[in-house]
């Protein structure tokens, strides 16, 4: 019976990913701009769906109807959480991503007053003060952990420093900043859903990649100079994406310019997992 339950709510999903993935992808890369903010671009959306499918299937519902709803608002909130970046890449973009979803619902035919949940998660997934908001909305929370999962690992390391930098955070603070905010993200995950012995245990070694990176990074920051011709280390890695930035290019063209310093063990370590890492379908 265990086993049928499951299946019923897998092809719940599926139904909910039928009716919608498609449509929200392509009015996504209708309207946002890859090269502002490339780290959170399609890809990232993807990944945040598929990070909330895991919650999704394991989490009690009363029936099939709830999980159908819920399963329809989580899809659309996931897809469009960040689609304002491209326009505002401030703390507060959750505003502009909502004007975004309700331009979405209009122009497929869909009722608004039935997407309220995904609207509400939009808007405010951006306060990561885990204030009580998260507490009354079941699906702000599953799509807040799910965007904070997306900050860990190789892929996270990207993100993070591409947002710092474009927020004009200097290298040499970047380090520690990430640190105190990941450990936030982490910590509301293992309150949030640390029940989940499966999943908790793949994403703290992604949480642990980070912060270890970061941790290497700053000690590195003390005797690395940049603006060099030839990047190094952690430190390297992080001057590569500020090159990036400044230079409005694309991250394929980065790792085209990676390929100069692939001599440096870090480098080629670091791009080789991030290729691996951060594109899914």
């Amino acid at each position: 019976m265990l086993f049928l339950l499951k299946m019923d709510r897998s092809e719940i999903i599926r139904s909910a990913e039928n009716q919608y993935k498609q449509i929200l992808e392509e009015f996504f890369i209708s309207v946002y701009n890859e090269i502002s903010l490339s780290s959170h671009g399609i890809d990232h959306h993807r990944r945040v769906w598929n990070y909330a499918k895991e919650f999704l299937k394991q989490i009690p519902s009363e029936n099939s109807e709830n999980t159908l709803q819920l399963s329809a608002n989580l899809i659309i909130a996931c897809y469009m959480h960040d689609i304002g970046m491209s326009v505002d890449p401030g703390t507060r973009h959750g505003k502009i991503s909502r004007k975004f979803c309700i331009r979405f619902l209009s122009e497929h035919n869909l009722p608004k007053d039935g997407f309220q949940a995904a609207l509400e998660a939009i808007e405010n997934h951006d306060n990561k003060d885990y204030a009580a908001d998260y507490k009354k909305n079941g699906l702000l929370s599953i799509l807040s952990v799910s965007d904070d999962l997306d900050a860990f690992g190789f892929t996270g390391i990207f993100r993070y420093t591409e947002i710092y930098l474009t927020r004009g955070i200097e290298p040499d603070k970047i380090g520690i900043l990430v640190r105190e905010n990941a450990g936030k993200r982490f910590l509301n995950f293992l309150k949030s859903f640390g029940s989940y012995n499966a999943i908790v245990e793949r994403h703290t070694s992604r949480f642990k990649l980070l912060d270890e990176f970061f941790s290497k990074y700053n000690t590195q920051l003390a005797s690395y100079q940049f603006g060099l011709s030839h990047p190094t280390g952690y430190c390297g890695v992080i001057e590569l994406f500020d090159h990036m930035i400044k230079r409005r290019i694309e991250l394929r063209e980065i790792y085209l310019e990676s390929e100069k310093y692939l001599v440096d063990p870090t480098i080629r370590w670091f791009f080789t997992e991030l290729k691996k890492e951060i594109s899914v379908s």
